[in-house]
């Protein structure tokens, strides 16, 4: 036996060491890898590859429901962008909507105002002739009451021509109500020609 043991060299003996501890090394790799403990596959490709013994291919993942799915996002994200827009137009419309009712709100604000303004000066209008309407009448029974020379210079010395018809006018009237008959024509005959001429013309010329 010693003779045997002699014939082998310290070379053969280490080489048979180290391809032991690799099968060993492997060995256990494979049986963690099993076990799931670890996944020494892509280390040992190389060992693999040196034994013809290539690393089985993954299977690509057929694009089916993935792509199903996407494609039906993609489209309801284009419906919601659509009806994104649309919203944006129809709030677009609203706020020009509501401008255009402000607009006309404020128009017609200014009109009533305008209306109001309007109705308070009509009325301050008539407030003023009926009492200037009542101030005529009162000197017309003033004026009737005198006697007619003294009523005749007084007409003459008012401002107006236009005072003195209105007090002719409304003496006129007063008369009709009564039912006597005036007494304008004879303050007419006490009056200057030419002035009496001149207011005769002008009433007839009654605004």
């Amino acid at each position: 036996m010693p003779d045997n043991y002699t014939r082998v060299g310290p070379g053969a003996r280490i080489f048979a060491l180290i391809f032991l501890i690799i099968l060993l090394v492997l060995g256990g790799g494979l049986w963690l890898t099993y076990l799931g403990v670890i996944d020494v596959r892509e280390q040992l490709a190389p060992v693999f590859n040196i034994f013809g013994v290539q690393k089985p291919k993954t299977v690509e993942q057929i694009p089916g429901i993935t792509l199903l799915d996407s494609a039906r996002l993609q489209k309801e994200k284009e419906a919601l962008e659509l009806k994104k827009r649309e919203l944006e137009e129809w709030e677009k419309k609203l706020q020009d909507m509501q401008a255009e009712v402000e607009s006309k709100l404020s128009e017609l604000n200014e009109r009533q105002k305008a209306l109001a303004e309007q109705e308070k000066s009509f009325n301050e209008q008539i407030k003023q002739y009926e009492n200037k309407k009542a101030i005529v009448r009162q000197s017309a029974n003033y004026l009737m009451n005198m006697p007619p020379d003294k009523a005749v210079e007084i007409l003459l010395n008012m401002d107006s021509d236009q005072e003195i018809i209105d007090i002719l006018w409304t003496t006129d009237s007063i008369s009709t109500e009564r039912g006597e008959d005036s007494i304008v024509p004879y303050w007419l005959s006490l009056m200057p020609a030419d002035r009496a001429a001149e207011i005769q013309r002008k009433m007839t010329k009654r605004p």
